[in-house]
């Protein structure tokens, strides 16, 4: 995998102290200003760059350092840049992470602080990368419009290509959101029925009353506002497929007629004297757990074995991390174009907000999130706040790496500094530091330095 780190810093000497510090992790390449490291990212294709905002020929002003991160992001919109600039001059970093650069650092840079965000940028861009490849070999649409390039997701498109060459019922199950229609329909779509009729409807979206005229429709006279002939939505199929969505809902009555439909391939309207024969395929839906509602008398056991020849289960989001990105990469371009906007991405607060969601809405949920992000998005970037998943991420998220060893390391400080009264040298031995390190991690962890604190 591409290991190309690319320093830029007009300083030499902290330029060789990195080389030397990562080098057994990266492939370094050196720049000590901003139209070198242009030249170097065109030549090498580094996946990451960390960048001095003080270069050459203004290295006391950031300009230079901005102007280089916008040219860099320019060449290739999908490098990480991290950039590098004086602990007082937050204001400088902010702007930067406006302009597109993945995260920053503090002057002087912690090496261990940046050999974390190193990888955690590496494989991000490494995933990001592996998203595009897969959209170029798929094409925008995938796998019959569906997207998924984790292990769970494979499998289903096995499953899909074979049995759509037969005629036998499938049952697909899911969670709300996981695109159970749009499995149905690729089923369709391969198989030889593929020039009939794809015809949908959701037995938990209509009034119980009307379902059986829905499903079987009815003649004319039959009922109180049966003023013509109907076909139901059966009849409509014939030739094609029928798709029954959340048919768990389905009441008990009309899991009897449908059986019916399925043993001998006939139907009778509402009001009818006859059998019709109809030719149609039947795939079936839900996201309940239809052995409990057979178990509590809700679902026909024999219904359920007609139906559940091949059973096809759709993973949750939750299940399928490695796909967010990919998803929410080709929703981003989708709403593009749709609300004809310039393009714009993801930056990093929002990449890593997708990945820490949870998804309880699923796909559906990350498409429609995506969505609103484009049309609320200001500039080129699009945020975790866009997105509407700050408070929800943080809510949910466990603490980060970082966040958690410098809670680990406020408490033993904090604790060995209280077992030795306060005594730097005896509390630094304790810790198995010098004393340096010990008013470094202690200036860095915000310990103040009390009045009882002694040398000796």
């Amino acid at each position: 995998m591409n290991s190309k780190l690319l320093l830029v810093d007009d300083d030499q000497d902290i330029c060789s102290q990195m080389k030397w510090a990562l080098a057994e992790d990266y492939e370094i390449l050196l720049a000590h200003d901003g139209p070198t490291a242009l030249e170097i990212l065109k030549s090498n294709r580094p996946l990451v760059v960390v960048l001095d905002l003080g270069l050459p020929p203004h290295p006391n002003s950031p300009e230079e350092g901005l102007n280089t991160l916008s040219a860099l992001l320019a060449i290739d919109p999908l490098i990480k840049v991290i950039v590098a600039t004086g602990q007082s001059e937050k204001q400088h970093a902010l702007r930067a992470i406006g302009q597109g650069a993945y995260d920053f650092l503090g002057k002087p840079v912690a090496m261990e602080e940046l050999k974390f965000i190193l990888k955690r940028a590496f494989h991000v861009a490494h995933l990001e990368r592996e998203c595009k490849e897969l959209q170029r070999h798929t094409g925008d649409d995938g796998f019959e419009g569906m997207l998924g390039m984790s292990p769970p997701m494979q499998q289903v498109f096995t499953s899909i290509r074979k049995v759509a060459t037969t005629e036998a019922p499938v049952l697909i199950l899911g969670e709300s959101g996981t695109g159970k229609e749009m499995a149905a329909l690729a089923i369709h779509r391969k198989s030889a029925r593929k020039e009939g009729p794809f015809i949908a409807i959701n037995c938990g979206a209509i009034p119980e009353t009307l379902l059986e005229s829905e499903l079987f429709g009815h003649e004319k006279g039959s009922f109180t506002g049966a003023h013509m002939q109907r076909k139901g939505r059966i009849e409509t199929a014939a030739g094609g497929t029928l798709f029954l969505d959340e048919v768990g809902e389905l009441p008990l009555l009309l899991q009897v007629k449908l059986l019916r439909f399925l043993q001998e391939q006939t139907i009778e309207r509402v009001g009818g004297r006859g059998p019709i024969e109809i030719d149609a395929r039947v795939i079936a839906a839900t996201n309940l757990d239809l052995k409990t509602a057979m178990a509590g008398g809700k679902f026909r056991e024999d219904l359920f074995y007609r139906l559940a020849v091949v059973v096809i289960r759709l993973p949750s989001l939750r299940e399928r991390p490695a796909d967010v990105l990919l998803l929410a990469r080709s929703f981003l371009q989708r709403s593009i174009a749709e609300n004809k906007r310039k393009s714009c991405e993801f930056n990093s607060q929002a990449l890593r907000a997708l990945q820490q969601y949870s998804w309880p809405g699923n796909v559906r949920e990350l498409e429609n999130r995506v969505r609103r992000a484009v049309i609320m998005a200001e500039g080129r970037h699009v945020t975790a706040s866009d997105l509407e998943l700050v408070g929800l991420v943080e809510a949910e998220t466990p603490r980060s790496l970082k966040e958690a060893r410098e809670e680990l390391e406020r408490e033993l400080v904090s604790q060995a500094l209280q077992r030795h009264g306060g005594n730097i040298t005896t509390a630094a031995g304790d810790l198995g530091v010098s004393r340096p390190t010990l008013y470094e991690l202690m200036e860095k962890l915000g310990i103040e330095k009390a009045g009882r604190i002694k040398e000796e």
